[in-house]
């Protein structure tokens, strides 16, 4: 892992897709801004907000400083703080941050014990209002044993943290591949063109190890040159999106035909081509 690596924030506004007219027949339509900026070596800091509501959250808090900057430059308030599972470069500001603002913190069921300063503990199909939009709570284990995935519909944004990477996934150190599987399943059934919002930028490297699985698939190829070009220019890979990483990520790939033969195991189970690619690339 390089010491740093030089990112740049991105800016986006998602409008939810679908409306109802008001009384004066006029569309009203939510609007969820996202800010995504650089935090510590390689991680990637979030902030979310909704205008209307007047509420922000941090997705995790990898560091308190890096997320005053971003809250201060966007001119927004801290409310909230959505933290995915309890690794220190997820959780490292929960504490500043909330004696400074009073926020919310809301985190995984299973971690509680382990996330700073949780007030509102969540699992499998729970559902936490933020504002105008509903975020759906998706048990994720794998990376970690209690890890949670958000999934706003009407944004159409998830937020997977160390769950799912572009071109990539988490190293397992808390729970099995198979377990793991099934959490990157439950995304896999996400509508193809939510985009997904990761917790670290590691694309490049991501890239050069997919190659090695699948190199006969064009679309990993051209994304691979696609992702040298915006990384030569300091511009981040993030977000993605399901459909992106259908067709070119060899941990969901588990059906390519190519990927199977690579491996001589073309009658195994789907988790266990996943678990030989996850060996594989940690190995790598």
């Amino acid at each position: 892992m390089p010491a740093s690596i030089d990112l740049k924030p991105v800016d986006a506004s998602l409008a939810a897709p679908s409306c109802q007219a008001s009384a004066k027949g006029a569309a009203t339509m939510p609007q969820l801004e996202i800010h995504q900026f650089p935090c510590l070596s390689d991680n990637y800091g979030v902030l979310i907000h909704d205008r209307e509501k007047a509420v922000t959250a941090s997705i995790d808090a990898p560091e308190a400083a890096a997320v005053r900057q971003a809250l201060a430059q966007k001119g927004w308030t801290l409310t909230h703080i959505l933290t995915t599972h309890h690794h220190a470069d997820h959780t490292g500001g929960n504490n500043a941050l909330k004696s400074e603002t009073g926020c919310t913190i809301v985190g995984p069921r299973a971690e509680a014990a382990r996330i700073p300063g949780i007030d509102v503990a969540l699992g499998d199909g729970d559902t936490y209002q933020f504002g105008s939009f509903e975020a759906r709570v998706l048990d994720t284990p794998g990376h970690t044993a209690g890890h949670i995935t958000y999934w706003l519909p009407d944004a159409g944004v998830a937020f997977a943290g160390d769950t799912l990477f572009a071109l990539g996934c988490g190293r397992l150190f808390e729970d099995s591949a198979e377990n793991m599987w099934a959490s990157l399943s439950k995304l896999i059934a996400l509508p193809p063109e939510t985009k997904v919002y990761c917790g670290h930028e590691y694309t490049q490297a991501n890239a050069k190890f997919a190659l090695t699985i699948e190199p006969e698939n064009d679309a990993l190829q051209s994304r691979a040159k696609e992702i040298a070009e915006l990384r030569s220019r300091g511009e981040p890979t993030l977000p993605t999106t399901i459909a992106r990483e259908l067709e070119s990520n060899p941990f969901l790939r588990t059906q390519s035909p190519a990927i199977r033969k690579r491996l001589g195991m073309e009658d195994r189970a789907d988790w266990e081509i996943f678990a030989e690619v996850r060996r594989r690339k940690d190995n790598a």
